[in-house]
């Protein structure tokens, strides 16, 4: 033991603080660093809490890290020490602490810091950036098990001050790890002599910090809570995620989303921004093709003249057909955009969604060929079956069409909100006309 160390203990036993402090700060950042890591607990505590605030930082990150962990405890019952202590440190510093501390320890002192701090400690602390550790509070309340009812909520009214949700009180261990979480509507109902053991069932609902923040929407959404704690892989738990964050996060994603998807063509096109020669040379491709597709249309019509002259009412349904397809395919992909957009679907999900849309349009055509039935039953009873079959044909095809066009766009890298809605429309027509009058000729037999 070095004569300064003896000098030092000497002064502790007289009491003689003031001399105390006065030897300590003498001392350059290097021996100050040997005496505390070379002195009991209790002596180490004393020297540090005599050490000036800044020489404290600057000294207590240089410490090995059980000793930082016994200043910790000893300074447990000065939060505002303690709290200065962490905000002043330097990110990394603060950061490797973090690191060395048992997951019970950096919770609490996670509790202590600013929110700016507090958001670069758990970048450091090697979270993803999209992953749940970043979107997580250290702001919660906890008990033990063993608590009644009463003392727990002594403890919410003395801890829940600065909580960000007191809907859920959490069950810990004396290591920290999760146990249950309990609503704070169970506790309030329960008598005041209760064990909190007693009205939890231990099923609980977590989040890794490491998971990706979807999946927190998901579980949200399967389980319909307000709050998830949130656990490291020894279930210690480091924190919550609430609702509003969550609101926030699912926002922002469907935004991302919508660009990531709009990105797959341009950026979406703003018309009072945009120039008239880019939205010109945007849209005349299209319109242009459509023009010649269109011709098919008319080829359609001349190859049924014989049919048009032999059952001349079916011209009056003609256009109440065609335009019905159109319609169904119209609607079909409204619905399949957005949820392109919007990151509900992906390419390998064509066979099912092909699957669920044919039996959905077979249930519309089926409807809508009923209600055509009865006005033809008025207006030409002869070609009530024709119409009626046609008109479920159509609405199945022009969904069908609607459904994939959008899917076929999107993988070919093609705008379907520019490129689908015209075509899909040019398409049914000329499938409405060569089934309806496929129909008639089979039907009456020409």
């Amino acid at each position: 033991m070095t004569d300064t160390q003896i000098n030092f203990q000497r002064l502790i036993k007289e009491r003689a603080w003031t001399t105390l402090k006065t030897e300590l700060i003498k001392l350059d950042i290097p021996d100050t660093i040997y005496l505390i890591e070379h002195s009991t607990p209790l002596q180490s505590i004393i020297f540090f809490r005599l050490l000036p605030g800044e020489e404290a930082t600057e000294v207590f990150s240089e410490l090995h890290p059980d000793k930082q962990v016994e200043i910790i405890d000893g300074l447990a019952h000065h939060a505002s020490r303690l709290s200065d202590l962490m905000n002043n440190m330097d990110p990394d510093d603060r950061t490797a602490l973090f690191e060395e501390l048992p997951g019970k320890v950096a919770q609490q002192l996670m509790q202590l810091l600013s929110t700016e701090n507090l958001k670069k400690t758990t970048q450091l602390l090697g979270y993803p950036e999209e992953s749940i550790g970043r979107l997580m509070t250290p702001q919660y309340v906890a008990v033990k098990s063993h608590f009644t009812v009463s003392e727990t909520l002594q403890h919410i009214r003395r801890f829940g001050k600065d909580a960000e949700t007191l809907e859920v009180v959490y069950v810990v261990n004396q290591h920290w790890k999760l146990i249950a979480d309990l609503p704070i509507r169970d506790i309030l109902l329960a008598g005041q002599d209760e064990k909190i053991e007693d009205l939890i069932d231990h099923k609980v609902v977590v989040l890794n910090a490491f998971d990706d923040q979807e999946t927190a929407i998901q579980v949200f959404k399967d389980y319909n809570r307000v709050a998830l704690p949130v656990v490291d892989t020894t279930n210690t738990l480091l924190g919550v995620v609430t609702i509003d964050d969550i609101f926030d996060v699912a926002e922002e994603e469907d935004t991302e989303d919508f660009h990531k998807f709009s990105a797959l063509q341009d950026a979406v096109i703003n018309p009072l921004l945009a120039t008239a020669s880019f939205l010109y040379k945007k849209r005349i491709g299209w319109l242009m093709v459509l023009v010649f597709v269109n011709v098919f249309s008319g080829y359609a019509m001349s190859k049924f003249e014989d049919v048009i002259e032999s059952v001349v009412a079916l011209v009056f349904f003609l256009p109440l057909l065609i335009n019905s397809g159109g319609n169904a395919g119209s609607q079909s992909a409204t619905l399949m955009i957005r949820t392109l957009a919007l990151g509900d679907v992906r390419w390998k999900d064509w066979v099912r969604l092909l699957g669920k849309e044919f039996i959905v349009s077979l249930l519309l055509g089926i409807t809508m060929g009923l209600g055509v039935a009865l006005i033809a039953a008025f207006r030409a009873p002869e070609i009530v079956l024709v119409v009626a079959f046609t008109m479920v044909a159509i609405v199945v095809v022009g969904s069908m069409i609607g459904m994939l066009l959008p899917l076929i766009f999107t993988r070919l890298k093609l705008d379907p909100a520019t490129a689908s809605a015209p075509m899909i429309t040019t398409i049914s027509d000329i499938t409405g006309i060569v089934i309806y009058f496929s129909m008639a000729k089979w039907l009456f037999g020409l």
